[in-house]
């Protein structure tokens, strides 16, 4: 069947659904979920594309099969699902999601403290190690790698417990903090990470030869990587004083380490006659840089050192590239769709 929509498939559901829905805001795509149905949405900033909401896993498999065009989920479903030929992991790194897929013992198995250790008393034991998990194919996959015989038991919901009732004798599961982990008398291993993952902004291969999809695309890679790289950044304003711009230049060059994106942005200040600025003796020019959060204090200290008054501080939203590397390379990997 052709179609001329675009579709986004999001997380139906819990906090990964929380967060890709904040997150998107963020970028300024901000999402109405629909009155009547409530497994579907829209973007106003992007009115052609159509919001549908499905479970992580399954939106893997959307994306794949071509019935959605582009998805937000977890890394780990997406090589979990096997789909690499299919689909195209065009952002990966949204910065939110994180947690890894590890392998964890009881904490009883006292003499397992690393991946060697496991396979040693596999070994020993002269039977597979049980383990359970949701993620049978990216298990199965790290433990052939690492040579330890095993019996893979697939199960849904919490695994934490199957050790303990003796459904089986390990887990492989997500990790965020570990906390859960603690509370059921297991433990993570040295050298038992599978993957790390974080949440992608995938798309379906075959559907990015369409040109409304391409558009879409390079909106989202472009708000994106624009938001991404603005976090943690601040705009700051602080008028100087100096004889021209070339002395102001010299000054913040000389008595600063401030240089901004790409040097710091200097323009003349055209004086209020009620104010100190209006002293016709003196001229004043308007000094803007972009620093890290965690450098602001010394950043206002050096620039109170140089004399600069009236300083403003101001998040900043988004920081545009000239053309983000990712859009380089996806139009360089689908040109018919330009």
């Amino acid at each position: 069947m052709t179609r001329t929509d675009v579709r986004l498939a999001l997380p139906s559901k819990g906090r990964l659904q929380e967060a890709t829905m904040r997150f998107l805001a963020q970028c300024g795509f901000e999402i109405r979920i629909s009155a009547t149905r409530s497994y579907t949405a829209t973007i106003p900033a992007l009115p052609d594309v159509t919001v549908v909401f499905q479970r992580p896993r399954d939106i893997t498999i959307s994306v794949a099969n071509g019935g959605v065009d582009f998805g937000i989920t977890g890394l780990d479903v997406v090589h979990e699902a096997g789909v690499a030929g299919k689909v195209s992991i065009i952002h990966d790194a949204l910065g939110y999601g994180k947690c890894k897929l590890v392998v964890a013992v009881p904490d009883a198995w006292t003499d397992v403290r690393d991946i060697d250790h496991l396979r040693a008393r596999a070994v020993a034991a002269e039977a597979p190690v049980r383990v359970a998990t949701v993620f049978p194919h990216l298990t199965r996959k790290f433990l052939d790698l690492t040579q330890i015989r095993h019996e893979i038991v697939e199960a849904e919901g919490s695994l934490e417990v199957m050790p303990e009732i003796g459904s089986a004798d390990i887990i492989c599961d997500l990790v965020e903090t570990g906390n859960t982990l603690i509370q059921n008398r297991l433990r993570m291993i040295t050298g038992g990470t599978v993957i790390e993952t974080q949440s992608v902004l995938l798309a379906n291969r075959a559907n990015l030869a369409r040109p409304e999809a391409m558009q879409i695309a390079v909106l989202l890679i472009e708000a994106i990587e624009a938001h991404l790289r603005a976090q943690g950044r601040l705009m700051i304003w602080a008028n100087v004083r100096g004889d021209s711009f070339e002395d102001v230049g010299k000054t913040m060059a000389l008595r600063t380490s401030l240089g901004g994106l790409q040097g710091p942005t200097i323009s003349p200040i055209y004086p209020n006659s009620h104010t100190e600025l209006g002293n016709p003796s003196v001229n004043w020019y308007s000094v803007s840089i972009a620093v890290n959060r965690s450098e602001l204090q010394d950043a206002i200290n050096q620039l109170r050192g140089i004399g600069a008054s009236g300083v403003v501080v101001t998040p900043i939203t988004y920081i545009f590239e000239e053309q983000p590397s990712r859009v380089l390379a996806l139009k360089q990997q689908f040109p018919a769709a330009q």
